[in-house]
């Protein structure tokens, strides 16, 4: 297949090493040129500085992996060029334009995956299993703590030129660490309503929050609230849900998870495998894509998955802009 990459930063190179380490080698790149990375791996792919002239190469599928803000003038492009498509998390910086693309896709038969690769942990995916077998009774609270220092993220570059702290690239710390509003939604279902606050704390020097408290109460009865930051050092990001017979305690530094029963059995650690690093996650998300793309059927992050995350951040922002007011969601 040919698969075309548009943005080429430090996600986009990740892809691609991992297409080639699939297999692939029909790879051509759509490039602005502001990349701060070096080149070098770069030299040997054909290259396109015009995206119509890209899209006329008919690549399967385009991975789009630039700047959030700037997403849908590649999707929409590539979605009425006949490709299926592989949309970096989020999905765009507002809903505009969401809904063409999905017509657009439906109207030539294509797909589009949204870029949530925590959906491949394989312990989180344990967990899932858990919460559906109902092991440990019925879910009550879960609350997501994801804190992180902004300038140690890409120390190669200055961190407030990075999209991640520009509110012109669709920055913000509730867009770029927006995977626990997907990754809950995924394990305890749709979101009924929230409450927010967001602030701007630290000294560092950036046009959007790095700070949010989100609320959030799903339409199975279930709580759970969402801490992010742009501020913390070390960084931490971890997940903790109370059932009505134990507890279950998943740190992504571990890659592991403590079990712990309410009845006194004795606590279980669910480990990832051996071999298991953060890159795995990613290649599994290559490895759908490429699947998607073949037409296959499978479970999959999609559009629409995307699109509820993205509606969930715009009213984590709006809860917030208007003192904590607690917004009810209607898909």
């Amino acid at each position: 297949m040919k698969i075309l990459i548009a943005g080429l930063g430090s996600i986009g190179r990740r892809h691609l090493r991992n297409l080639i380490a699939l297999g692939e080698k029909d790879i051509i790149l759509y490039r602005t040129g502001k990349s701060t990375l070096d080149d070098a791996e770069l030299a040997s792919f054909e290259t396109y500085t015009d995206l119509n002239e890209a899209l006329a190469q008919k690549p399967e599928g385009v991975i789009i992996s630039n700047p959030s803000a700037l997403h849908m003038d590649i999707a929409l492009p590539a979605a009425r060029a006949g490709a299926n498509l592989l949309i970096e998390k989020p999905v765009s910086d507002t809903l505009d334009g969401l809904d063409e693309l999905q017509e657009t896709l439906d109207a030539h038969g294509k797909r589009a995956m949204t870029g949530f690769h925590f959906r491949y942990h394989p312990v989180l995916q344990d967990i899932k299993r858990i919460i559906q077998d109902q092991t440990l009774g019925k879910v009550l609270y879960a609350r997501a703590h994801w804190g992180e220092y902004l300038p140690d993220w890409h120390p190669w570059e200055d961190y407030r030129q990075t999209y991640a702290a520009r509110a012109d690239l669709g920055g913000g710390v509730v867009n770029t660490l927006s995977h626990p509003f997907d990754y809950l939604r995924w394990l305890l279902g749709e979101v009924d309503s929230l409450s927010a606050q967001l602030a701007h704390l630290s000294a560092l020097e950036l046009s959007v929050e790095d700070h949010a408290d989100v609320s959030l109460k799903f339409a199975s009865g279930v709580m759970a609230s969402v801490h992010l930051d742009y501020y913390q050092k070390p960084p931490s990001h971890t997940l903790a849900i109370s059932f009505e017979k134990g507890r279950i305690l998943w740190d992504n530094a571990t890659s592991s998870a403590l079990l712990h029963y309410a009845d006194g059995r004795p606590s279980e650690r669910l480990l990832a495998p051996e071999d298991f690093e953060r890159n795995t996650m990613f290649l599994e998300e290559m490895r759908a894509f490429l699947s998607l793309c073949r037409g296959e059927t499978l479970d999959y992050c999609s559009l629409q998955d995307g699109i509820r995350a993205q509606q969930i951040v715009e009213a984590v922002k709006c809860s917030s802009a208007t003192d904590c007011m607690r917004m009810p969601l209607e898909w």
